[in-house]
C-alpha cells in the first residue's frame, strides 16, 4: 500500500500530469472559476420556506431542489474528472459552461418543480465541471486551501445572499449566482491548449453503478429501507466490475491504498456533519435563542468567514504537521463542532460550532484531497480527484436531508 510523508502529501505533479497546462493557470482566476458553486448551493439555506410558497409545495418538498444541486454535483465530479484526463481540461471546461447557462435559464423561468430539478441538476453538473478542473490545476495544498477557503467564505455569504436577492427580486435570482463562475471561463481556457490522447472505451457500466450507488446512500435518511437495498446491491455489482476492470472508471489501485480510503471516508463524514449544521443552526437558533432570521444570517456569515479564513493558514502549515496531525485535529474539530450543536443553547456557541464545522470540512477538502490524488499515480490524478470530491459532495447532498429529519421535518 502507499503511504505518504506529510511533505509528499503537498508535492507538485510531474510536468505529464498537467501536460495541457502551459503555465500554472492564477489561483484567483481558479477561486472564481469554482467558489460561485458554494454560494449556489448555500442560496437556498433562508429561503426554503419562499420557494415552497412559490411552488405550492411543502418545505421538505422543496429541499429536493437542495438534495438534487448536491447530489448532481456529486455524482457529475468524477465523470467531469475522467472527461479531463480523456479530452482534455478545455473541452471539460466549455462544456461545463453550457451546462451552467442552460441550467440556470431553466431555473430562471420553470414554475414547474420536476423541470426546475432537472434545471438545478444541470447548473451543479456544470458547477461539478468547475470545481474538478480548478482543483485538477490547483497543484498544491497552498493553492487547494485558496479554493477551499473560498468555497467556505462564498458558501458562508450563500445563505444571506439567497435572503436578500430572494426579498430584492425572487428565489429564483438566488439560485442563479453560479453563473458568476462563467466570467473566469475564459482566462482558464486560455491556459488550456494541448490535448491529452484519446484512453480506451469509457466504463459506462462503472460510471452508472457509481452513479447509482452515490444516489442510494444519499437517499437513506429520507428512504432507508429501499436506498439500503439498492446501495447492497449495487456495491455488490460494482465490487465484481472492479475486479473485472480494475483500470476503469473506478480504478483498483485507488480502492487499494489504504492512505485514499481513509482520506475519502473523513472528508465524507465531516462534509457531511458541516452540510447538516449549516442547514439545522439556523433552526436551532431560533428556536432555542429566538433570534430573528436575519441576524441569524449575518451572525452565521461571520462565523462561517472566520472559519474558512483559518484554513489558509492551517493549508500552509498542513505539510510540516504530518497527515496523521492533521487529520487528528480535523476530526477533533468535527466532533466538538457536532457536540456544540447537539446541547448548546447560547446562539453565540452554535455560531462558534458552524464556524468550527466549515474549518473542519474547507480544512480536509483542501488537505485530504491532495492526500488522496497523491496515493494513485499521476495518470490516475484527476480521477483520484474526482473520486476524493464524490466523496465530500455526498456529504453536502446528505446534510440538507439529515437535518430535515432531525430538526427541519
Amino acid at each position: 500500500m502507499p503511504t505518504i510523508t506529510g511533505a509528499a502529501a503537498t508535492r507538485t505533479p510531474s510536468p505529464s500530469a498537467l501536460a495541457e497546462s502551459v503555465r500554472r493557470v492564477p489561483i484567483l482566476w481558479l477561486a472564481l472559476l469554482a467558489t460561485p458553486v458554494a454560494a449556489a448551493n448555500n442560496a437556498t439555506v433562508l429561503i426554503l420556506g419562499d420557494m415552497s410558497r412559490s411552488l405550492g409545495i411543502s418545505t421538505a418538498g422543496a429541499s429536493w431542489l437542495v438534495t438534487v444541486f448536491a447530489l448532481a454535483l456529486a455524482v457529475a465530479t468524477p465523470l467531469i474528472a475522467t472527461l479531463v484526463r480523456r479530452r482534455g481540461t478545455r473541452t471539460a471546461l466549455w462544456l461545463s459552461a453550457a451546462f451552467v447557462a442552460v441550467g440556470t435559464a431553466v431555473v430562471a423561468t420553470s414554475s414547474w418543480l420536476p423541470l426546475t430539478l432537472v434545471g438545478r441538476a444541470g447548473q451543479a453538473a456544470g458547477g461539478a465541471g468547475m470545481m474538478a478542473i480548478a482543483m485538477n490545476l490547483a497543484g498544491t495544498a497552498r493553492r487547494m486551501g485558496v479554493i477551499s477557503a473560498g468555497f467556505g467564505i462564498l458558501g458562508a455569504v450563500g445563505p444571506l445572499l439567497g435572503e436578500r436577492l430572494t426579498d430584492a427580486l425572487s428565489w429564483r435570482a438566488a439560485l442563479s449566482v453560479v453563473l458568476v463562475t462563467l466570467l473566469a471561463v475564459p482566462a482558464v481556457s486560455r491556459h488550456t491548449t494541448r490535448v491529452p490522447t484519446t484512453e480506451g472505451r469509457f466504463d459506462t457500466r462503472g460510471a452508472v453503478l457509481l452513479a447509482v450507488l452515490s444516489s442510494s446512500l444519499v437517499l437513506l435518511p429520507s428512504n432507508p429501507l429501499p436506498a439500503l437495498a439498492a446501495a447492497a446491491v449495487t456495491g455488490s455489482l460494482l465490487s465484481l466490475h472492479i475486479r473485472r476492470r480494475p483500470d476503469g472508471y473506478v480504478p483498483a489501485v485507488a480502492l487499494r491504498s489504504r492512505l485514499f480510503r481513509s482520506s475519502v471516508l473523513i472528508a465524507l463524514a465531516l462534509s457531511a456533519s458541516y452540510f447538516t449544521l449549516l442547514f439545522a443552526i439556523p433552526q436551532l437558533i431560533a428556536d432555542r435563542a429566538d433570534w430573528s432570521t436575519g441576524s441569524v444570517a449575518t451572525g452565521q456569515m461571520v462565523a462561517m468567514i472566520i472559519g474558512s479564513a483559518l484554513t489558509l493558514g492551517f493549508a500552509a502549515v498542513a505539510a510540516r504537521l504530518g497527515h496523521t496531525r492533521v487529520r487528528a485535529i480535523l476530526i477533533a474539530v468535527g466532533v466538538l463542532a457536532a457536540t456544540a450543536a447537539i446541547f448548546a443553547h447560547s446562539a453565540i456557541i452554535l455560531f462558534v460550532a458552524i464556524g468550527l464545522a466549515v474549518f473542519s470540512a474547507t480544512g480536509v477538502n483542501a488537505t485530504q484531497s491532495m492526500t488522496a490524488a497523491s496515493a494513485v499515480p499521476d495518470s490516475q490524478r484527476p480521477t483520484g480527484i474526482g473520486l476524493f470530491q464524490l466523496a465530500y459532495l455526498m456529504g453536502g447532498a446528505l446534510g440538507p436531508a439529515l437535518a430535515t429529519l432531525l430538526v427541519l421535518g
